[in-house]
C-alpha cells in the first residue's frame, strides 16, 4: 500500500486512502449533528433548543445592524479572507536535507511549488523516494568515502556487499519503512461514506483506524501500566466489515511494548455508525497517535519511543504537528518523563493520558497506533544487524529532525580547536575514580575544548546543546551515552568502558552513522571491586573504575584523528598539534 497523501497531512487528515479521504466527512448534514452535539454536552441544550437559540441570537444581531445595512457583504468578506486557503507548501517544516525527499513523496505538492514563484521548496531531478538511496563505501578510522554504510566484505547472511546492504536496509534502515508498508493489510472495511476502518501490518505492530469507537465507561484501572484485559468485546470497534479471523492471526507477538493486539484482539464490528449515529460522549477530531511508552527516565528506552514515533509518521507520511498523542496507560499513575522537552518535536499539545478519557464513549477520527519501543526484531532496541554495516539513513535523519524542530543549533567549531566533552555520572556505579586525572591530561593538548558535564541537573534541551556541539563525547557505559544519536555526523563516540555489554551503544553508533571507540586493554582499566549486583552477585556494572592515563590519552588522541579525518568535518587540514 502507498504512503498516505501528503495533501491529507497538510489538511491534517491522514485517512488510508483516497476514497476515503474524499467521503470521510460525510455529507452536511452530519456536520450540523456534531455542532448540535457539542452544544448539548457544554451547555445542557437539547439539538433543537440549540438551533432554537442559536435563531435567536442571528435575528438579534440582524436587529441591531443600522438601517439599510444588513452586515452580511462584510461578514461575506471576513469569512472570505479568513477560509484563504494556504499553498499546500505552507505547512512543511522539515530539515532543508529532507524536503527533496518529502517532495518526491508528495508529487502533488512539488507540482504546486513548481508553479508558486513564492515557494522556496523544489524537487531536485534524478531523486529516489525518501531513503532508498544505498550509500556505498568503506568507511572505518578516517578513510576517503563520504558516509558510514559498508566496511566488511563478507557479512552475516549475505555472501555480497550488495546482499548484505540490503538486509541492513531492510532491518535498520528507510528500507524497514518500505517492509511496514508492505505488509499492511485492511482488517475491517468500510462499505459507505461515516464507516470505520482498521488496517494493520503484521502482529498488529503499527495500525491505522477511522472513525473509531472506544467505550472506557466502566475502565479497569489496576496497578498493571498495559492490562491485556482492559478493552473488551464491544468496547472497541467501528461500523465496518471486520475479517476477524485475520485479525486474530495477528496475536503471536502479544505482549504490551511488542504490538497492538491486547487492545485490538476486542475489536468488534458495531451496528451503529459512532459519530453518525451519536453514540459519542466525545469525538476527537484531530489526528491522533496512541503509544505505549517504555521507561521516561532512562534515556536509552525511552529514545525508542521516539524513534518509534518518527517512524510511524515515515510509514503515515505524515508530519504534522497539529495532533494528538495519548499515552496508553491502564493504570491510574502519572509518568516520570525526564526528557519531555523532545515532544516538541512531534506535537504542538501536551501528552495526554489514556484515564483523560474515563467514563466517557470516545470516538476518534483518525488514530495511529504507533510502533513499539521493544518489537521483536524491531528498531533500536533488538534491532538483528548485519555485522560491519552501518548506516547514513533513518537515525542521522532522525537525529537531524529532532535538533531542527527543536531548534538545536550547531556552533561551527572553530579552526584549530576540537570539543571534548566528558560526561560523567553522579550515581553509586560506574564512575570515574580518577577523573581529575584524566581532564588534566585532556587539557594539556592545547587544541581540545574540554568541557566537563553532569547532565543530572540540566534540562534536557540544554543537553542538546552540548553534545551536538561537541566533536569527541566520552562517557562510560550508561544511558546517557544515548546522546550520541544528536553528535555531528564527523563526531566520535568514546564509551570508555562497556562493562562487558559490547553491543549495545557500539549498535547505535553504527544505526546513527558515527565513529565508536572503546577501553582496549583489560590490563589498563582497574575495578575498585567484582561489583554487587543486589540480586545476580558480582556484576561490572555495579562497581567503579580508575584508568590508565597514558592509555586514555593515547585513544583520545585516536577519536581527534578520525574527527579531523571525516569528510564531513568543517576543516580539510589536519592538526600537527595532535
Amino acid at each position: 500500500m502507498a504512503p498516505r497523501s501528503a495533501g491529507l497531512v497538510l489538511e491534517r487528515r491522514p485517512s488510508l486512502s483516497k476514497s476515503e479521504s474524499e467521503t470521510e466527512e460525510g455529507p452536511e448534514w452530519i456536520k450540523k449533528k456534531e455542532v448540535n452535539f457539542i452544544i448539548k454536552n457544554e451547555f445542557g441544550y437539547s439539538g433543537r433548543s440549540a438551533i432554537c437559540s442559536l435563531m435567536m441570537l442571528l435575528l438579534l444581531q440582524f436587529a441591531m445592524q443600522p438601517a439599510g445595512v444588513s452586515g452580511l457583504e462584510d461578514s461575506d468578506q471576513t469569512d472570505a479572507d479568513a477560509v484563504k486557503v494556504l499553498p499546500l507548501h505552507n505547512n512543511i517544516r522539515l530539515p532543508d536535507e529532507h524536503i527533496p525527499y518529502f517532495l518526491y513523496n508528495n508529487m502533488h505538492i512539488a507540482a504546486s511549488c513548481k508553479k508558486d514563484p513564492v515557494c522556496p521548496f523544489k524537487l531536485k531531478s534524478n531523486l529516489k523516494i525518501w531513503g532508498t538511496y544505498c550509500l556505498t563505501g568503506k568507511w572505518m578510522n578516517g578513510s576517503q568515502s563520504g558516509l558510514p554504510r559498508f566496511h566488511s566484505m563478507f557479512c552475516h547472511r549475505a555472501n555480497t556487499i550488495e546482499a548484505a546492504q540490503d538486509i541492513f536496509w531492510k532491518q535498520a534502515d528507510f528500507g524497514y519503512v518500505k517492509e511496514m508498508l508492505r505488509e499492511l493489510q485492511t482488517l475491517c472495511e468500510p462499505a459507505k461514506p461515516g464507516d470505520s476502518s482498521l488496517m494493520c501490518s503484521k502482529y498488529t505492530r503499527y495500525c491505522r483506524a477511522t472513525n473509531l469507537y472506544i467505550d472506557l465507561r466502566n475502565p479497569r484501572r489496576s496497578t498493571d501500566r498495559y492490562k491485556e484485559d482492559f478493552i473488551q468485546d464491544g468496547e472497541i470497534g467501528g461500523h465496518c466489515k471486520l475479517d476477524k479471523k485475520a485479525l486474530l492471526a495477528e496475536g503471536e507477538h502479544k505482549s504490551p511494548l511488542q504490538s497492538w493486539f491486547a487492545e485490538l484482539q476486542s475489536y468488534s464490528q458495531l451496528n451503529f455508525q459512532p459519530i453518525e449515529d451519536g453514540n459519542c460522549d466525545l469525538i476527537i477530531e484531530k489526528p491522533t497517535y496512541f503509544m505505549k511508552l517504555d521507561a521516561g527516565v532512562n534515556m536509552y528506552h525511552h529514545f525508542c519511543d521516539f524513534v518509534n514515533l518518527y517512524i510511524s509518521q515515515h510509514i503515515n507520511n505524515s508530519f504534522d504537528t497539529d495532533l494528538n498523542i495519548v499515552m496508553w496507560d491502564t493504570s491510574p499513575y502519572g509518568y516520570g518523563d525526564l526528557f519531555s522537552d523532545t515532544w516538541k518535536a512531534f506535537a504542538d499539545h501536551n501528552i495526554i493520558h489514556l484515564k483523560t478519557f474515563d467514563f466517557k464513549r470516545v470516538c476518534f477520527k483518525e488514530v495511529v497506533f504507533s510502533l513499539l519501543p521493544r518489537m521483536r526484531y524491531g528498531l533500536f532496541y533488538n534491532t538483528p544487524l548485519v555485522p560491519d554495516c552501518f548506516s547514513a539513513g533513518m537515525f542521522r535523519a532522525f537525529s537531524q529532525h529532532v535538533l531542527f524542530r527543536l531548534n538545536i543549533a550547531q556552533e561551527s567549531p572553530q579552526f584549530g580547536r576540537i570539543r571534548v566533552t566528558l560526561l560523567v555520572r553522579s550515581t553509586q556505579y560506574r564512575r570515574i575514580l580518577n577523573q581529575d586525572e584524566l581532564v588534566k591530561a585532556l587539557k594539556t593538548v592545547t587544541v581540545f575544548d574540554v568541557r566537563v558535564v553532569d547532565y543530572k541537573d540540566i534540562r534536557f534541551f540544554e543537553q542538546l546543546k552540548i553534545t551536538y556541539n561537541s566533536d569527541i563525547f566520552i562517557s562510560i557505559h550508561g544511558a546517557g551515552l544515548t546522546h550520541l544519536l544528536f553528535l555531528p555526523d564527523w563526531a566520535v563516540v568514546f564509551e570508555l568502558f562497556n562493562c562487558e555489554d559490547e553491543r549495545c551503544y557500539l549498535d547505535l553508533a553504527r544505526l546513527r552513522g558515527i565513529n565508536y571507540m572503546t577501553w582496549e586493554k583489560s590490563d589498563k582499566v582497574i575495578s575498585q571491586d567484582k561489583g554487587h549486583h543486589p540480586t545476580l552477585g558480582e556484576h561490572p556494572k555495579f562497581t567503579n573504575y580508575s584508568f590508565d592515563v597514558t592509555e586514555f590519552m593515547r585513544l583520545v588522541l585516536s577519536a581527534a584523528q578520525r574527527v579531523t579525518q571525516h569528510p564531513r568535518w568543517p576543516f580539510t587540514q589536519y592538526h600537527d598539534e595532535l
